[in-house]
């Protein structure tokens, strides 16, 4: 039995999986050829941007981690297909295309039915969300620092935490807790420019009214 020797101490590059996957598509994968395909897809899928995720047959033939079944994932495939957890499309030069079996995918899957390019899959990219961001810029998440980030994302504006990450980051920092000094930090100094703004405008009403006087 070839075994592991064991993750290399701080790489913090992660990949995203709906809670589904283990929720309700895990428990029904019994293929191990099956379940090899379809966790590369879904590490494919997070290498691209945008709002449909989609990989090929020919990104998954150059997977590394399916190397040793090359001449079976086609087979691994059709599996994942059929039981629902990945959509496939076949493109007018014969390449097939793979996307996860959601609203965007199916969508793009129909797209390429219909003889659309790959080019034309919508590639706007949405606004990460705080787990996300945490995962991208300080690491893995624990039960404690999930429950944080659950508080945090209903106190701030999603762009204020996106802000606040990107500043721990250009100063190197991959600390939550600096992550929240700088959204405590910034929303004081918001309620600081709200209030100054409310008595300079107040100050501005005042002279009017003098001025107006007289008159």
């Amino acid at each position: 039995m070839k075994t592991f020797s064991g993750f290399i101490t701080g790489d913090t590059h992660t990949v995203s999986l709906p809670e589904q996957f283990f929720t309700d598509l895990l428990p029904l994968i019994d293929d191990v050829l099956e379940l090899k395909v379809t966790l590369a897809c879904f590490r494919l899928f997070d290498q691209k941007a945008g709002l449909a995720k989609w990989t090929s047959i020919n990104e998954l033939l150059r997977e590394a981690g399916l190397a040793d079944m090359k001449t079976h994932i086609a087979a691994g495939l059709d599996r994942a297909v059929r039981r629902g957890g990945l959509v496939d499309a076949i493109d007018g030069e014969n390449v097939r295309w793979v996307f996860l079996n959601d609203e965007y995918g199916r969508a793009a899957a129909e797209a390429i039915g219909r003889g659309e390019s790959i080019e034309r899959v919508p590639t706007i990219k949405p606004r990460p969300n705080i787990f996300v961001l945490y995962e991208q810029h300080i690491g893995a998440l624990t039960p404690l620092i999930a429950d944080q980030l659950r508080e945090a994302e209903a106190e701030f504006p999603p762009k204020l935490i996106e802000e606040a990450f990107a500043e721990a980051a250009r100063q190197n920092v991959r600390s939550w807790a600096y992550v929240q000094k700088i959204l405590n930090n910034r929303t004081r100094k918001g309620k600081r420019d709200e209030a100054r703004g409310r008595d300079l405008a107040a100050d501005w009403q005042r002279v009017l009214d003098k001025d107006r006087r007289k008159k």
